[in-house]
C-alpha cells in the first residue's frame, strides 16, 4: 500500500511538473507586444491610407509594407481619454465611467494593464499615461516619461521615443519577460510644429510642409488662412512619423522584431473642425496597421470587416492568452488577422459624452461602410457645441468668411448647433457634406441604422436608450440635457471638493513664483496666441488653469479655462480687442483655485507679446 502511494506521488509529481513545463513554453511562445499610438492624426493623412501630399508618413508607410492594414477601422470616440480608455478597457465610455476627461478612481473592471502583467509580461508606457487608464497612476511596471537619470523626456522629440522603447526592452529583458509596451507619440496634437516660444521649435520635422503644398480636406473650406495651419499640422504629422521611426528602429536593434506582435492607430481624427471632438467619418476613422509574426500577411488591405477600438481587448486576449470577462462590449477580431471570415462585422457604434470642461453635448452614432446616422439629443437650436477645435486658426477663419459666404455660414450653424439627426452616405460622401436625414429616398437606410443603433443601446445599457424613441420631444430631450449636464457639474465639484482641506484646517499659502509652468504670448494680426508649457508634480489631479487677457488698468478683457494634468503644453487664442494694442495688454495665468488644496501659481507681471513679422 505504501508503495502504491509512492507510485501515485511520483506520477502525480511528474504530471504536475509537465503542467508547469507546458505552462512555461506557452508563455515563452507568447509574442512581445508593441502598441504605438499617435495623437489627432485622421486616417487619410497617412500616405499608405490615401494621403496625396507626398512625404508625409514614410515610415508609416514602410510598416504598412509589412502589416495588414485595415480600411474600415474606427475608435469610438473623437476625443482622446475616452477614446483611449475604450481602447484599453473594452467597454465604451457608458459603462466604463470615463466619459470625460476626469480620473475613475475604483474601477470594477480591469484594462490592458493588469490582463498584460497576469500573463506574465513586463509592462511599460511612454506619454498619454493619465489618460490611458481609469485611473493615475495606474501599477505599470515601468513609466517611460523620464529617463533613467531623472530628467524628463520631451513629448515631441523623435529620438526619445526610441531611448524609451530601448529602456523597456531592456527592463523586460532583466526581468526575464516577455514585454507589453505602449508607446503614445504626443504628435500632431497641438501645439503643432513651431507653434513654441519665438516660434523656434527645438524638435523639427525631418520634412517642412508649405501652405501652397497643401490640399484641403473636404471637410473645410479652401482658404489661405487654413491652409497655413494645416500646413503646420501636417509637418507635425511628419515629426509623429519620425518618432514612429525611431521606435521601429529600437526594436529593429533589440533582436526581438520577429517575434513582436505591433498594432498601430490614431486616436482620433486631426485637431481641426469637423474632425476631432466629433463622430463624424473622419473624426473616428483610424490607420489601425497590425504586424502579427507569422500570422498577418504583408502589405495586405482588410477591406471586408469592420473593426474598432473596443474591440482590441479581446483581440489582445487571443494574441497574449490571458482571459477576459465576458461582459466585454467588443469582440476578438484576431480571426481577421489569420484571414479568416467573420460574420457580423458590417457596421460598428461610436459614442461622444463631455470635453474636457465637463460640458455635456452627448452624441451617438452608427456607422457601415455606406450609411453614417447621427443622434444628437443636445442639439436644440440655441445650446453652442463645446468643441476643443473652437479656437483654432481654421475654425476663426470659418466663422469671419461666414459673413459672407453662404456655403460657410451653413457649415459653421452645423457646427455649433448640429441637428439632432444626420445621415451621410458616406461612401459617396466621406466628407459628410450633406445630410440625407429628410431625403425620402433614404429613409429606409435611416430606418434601419435607427433600429440597429437600439439594439446596441438596449443591448450595451446605454442611458440615452431612454430617450432615443422619442427624438422628437423637444421638452423631454432638454429635460435629459438639464439632468445631465447637473450631474456633471456636480461631479467636478465633487472632484474638486475632495482637493480641498475642511475649513477648520490650515491651508497652504498662495505659493507665488513657483515655476508649474512657462508661456509666451505671440501677436498675429487680429489674434494672440499664448502657448503654456506646464510640469505638475505627479501627485497632483486634473485642475484648471485659467489665462486672462488684461487691459492696462487691469480690467479683464477675456478669459480662456482648460483642464490639465501631468506634463504638456496648452494654447489659448484671444481676440485683439478693439482699440487696444500689443503694448496696452497683458496677461495673468493661475493653476487653482483647487491645486493641492488651494495651493497655487500666479503670474500678474505683465508678458509682453512678440509681434509676429
Amino acid at each position: 500500500m505504501q508503495r502504491l502511494l509512492f507510485v501515485l506521488a511520483v506520477f502525480c509529481s511528474a504530471v504536475f511538473c509537465s503542467i508547469l513545463e507546458i505552462g512555461r513554453l506557452n508563455a515563452a511562445d507568447r509574442p512581445n507586444v508593441l502598441i504605438v499610438t499617435v495623437d489627432d492624426m485622421s486616417c487619410d493623412s497617412v500616405g499608405a491610407f490615401g494621403c496625396d501630399l507626398p512625404g508625409t508618413t514614410p515610415n508609416m508607410d514602410a510598416l504598412a509594407k509589412t502589416a495588414l492594414r485595415f480600411s474600415h477601422a474606427h475608435v469610438q470616440v473623437g476625443n482622446c481619454m475616452p477614446s483611449r480608455n475604450v481602447m484599453w478597457s473594452g467597454r465604451f465610455p457608458h459603462n466604463n465611467g470615463v466619459e470625460g476627461f476626469y480620473q475613475v478612481k475604483e474601477p470594477s473592471y480591469q484594462v490592458l494593464c493588469d490582463y498584460a502583467q497576469q500573463a506574465g509580461y513586463y509592462t511599460a508606457i511612454r506619454h498619454k499615461i493619465s489618460h490611458s487608464t481609469p485611473y493615475n497612476p495606474y501599477p505599470w511596471d515601468l513609466e517611460l516619461d523620464s529617463a533613467p537619470d531623472g530628467s524628463k523626456r520631451h513629448m515631441k522629440n523623435a529620438a526619445s521615443y526610441g531611448d524609451s522603447v530601448r529602456q523597456a526592452i531592456a527592463a523586460a529583458e532583466q526581468a526575464d519577460k516577455p514585454f507589453c509596451v505602449m508607446v503614445n507619440i504626443s504628435d500632431p496634437h497641438k501645439p503643432f510644429y513651431s507653434q513654441v516660444r519665438n516660434g523656434k521649435d527645438p524638435h523639427v520635422p525631418s520634412l517642412i510642409f508649405q501652405p501652397e503644398q497643401i490640399t484641403t480636406p473636404g471637410f473645410l473650406p479652401e482658404d489661405a488662412a487654413i491652409s497655413q495651419e494645416l500646413a503646420l499640422y501636417y509637418s507635425s504629422v511628419r515629426r509623429a512619423d519620425d518618432c514612429l521611426g525611431q521606435v521601429l528602429q529600437a526594436l529593429r536593434e533589440s533582436g526581438h522584431e520577429q517575434k513582436t506582435f505591433v498594432m498601430f492607430l490614431s486616436d482620433h481624427g486631426m485637431p481641426l473642425p469637423f474632425a476631432k471632438t466629433q463622430l463624424y467619418h473622419h473624426s473616428t476613422r483610424t490607420p489601425l496597421m497590425v504586424r502579427w509574426p507569422k500570422v498577418t500577411k504583408p502589405d495586405t488591405i482588410e477591406e471586408n470587416h469592420m473593426v474598432s477600438a473596443v474591440d482590441f481587448i479581446p483581440t489582445l486576449a487571443e494574441v497574449m492568452q490571458f482571459d477576459v470577462p465576458t461582459d466585454l462590449d467588443g469582440r476578438s477580431f484576431a480571426a481577421v488577422l489569420r484571414d479568416e471570415t467573420q460574420a457580423d462585422r458590417n457596421f460598428i457604434v461610436k459614442e461622444y459624452n463631455e470635453n474636457s470642461g465637463s460640458k455635456r453635448n452627448p452624441m451617438r452614432a452608427i456607422e457601415t461602410k455606406d450609411y453614417l446616422y447621427l443622434f444628437n439629443p443636445w442639439s436644440n437650436g440655441k445650446l453652442i457645441m463645446a468643441t476643443a477645435t473652437n479656437g483654432t486658426q481654421t475654425w476663426k477663419r470659418m466663422k469671419s468668411l461666414a459673413s459672407s459666404d453662404p456655403k460657410i455660414a451653413a457649415r459653421v450653424r452645423l457646427m455649433e448647433y448640429r441637428e439632432v439627426e444626420e445621415l451621410y452616405h458616406v461612401g459617396s460622401d466621406p466628407d459628410c457634406l450633406v445630410n440625407l436625414i429628410n431625403d425620402p429616398e433614404h429613409e429606409l437606410a435611416a430606418q434601419k441604422l435607427r433600429s440597429q443603433l437600439a439594439t446596441h443601446m438596449e443591448k450595451t445599457k446605454d442611458p440615452l436608450r431612454s430617450i432615443f424613441d422619442q427624438r422628437d420631444d423637444r421638452q423631454l430631450l432638454q429635460q435629459f440635457m438639464d439632468e445631465a449636464q447637473a450631474q456633471a457639474d456636480e461631479r467636478r465639484k465633487q472632484r474638486k471638493a475632495k482637493q480641498v482641506k475642511p475649513k477648520n484646517e490650515s491651508k497652504p499659502a498662495v505659493k507665488k513664483g513657483k515655476k508649474f509652468f512657462t508661456w509666451n504670448a505671440v501677436s498675429r494680426g487680429s489674434d494672440i496666441l499664448v502657448t503654456i508649457s506646464y510640469e505638475l508634480p505627479t501627485t497632483a489631479d486634473e485642475v484648471a488653469l485659467i489665462v486672462t487677457l488684461k487691459s492696462a488698468k487691469n480690467k479683464r478683457l477675456q478669459r480662456h479655462q482648460a483642464e490639465i494634468l501631468g506634463t504638456g503644453t496648452k494654447q489659448f487664442t484671444f481676440a485683439m480687442p478693439d482699440g487696444e494694442t500689443p503694448a496696452s495688454l497683458k496677461l495673468a495665468a493661475y493653476i487653482g483655485p483647487d491645486y493641492q488644496r488651494n495651493w497655487q501659481y500666479e503670474n500678474e507681471s505683465v508678458v509682453k507679446l512678440i509681434q509676429s513679422p
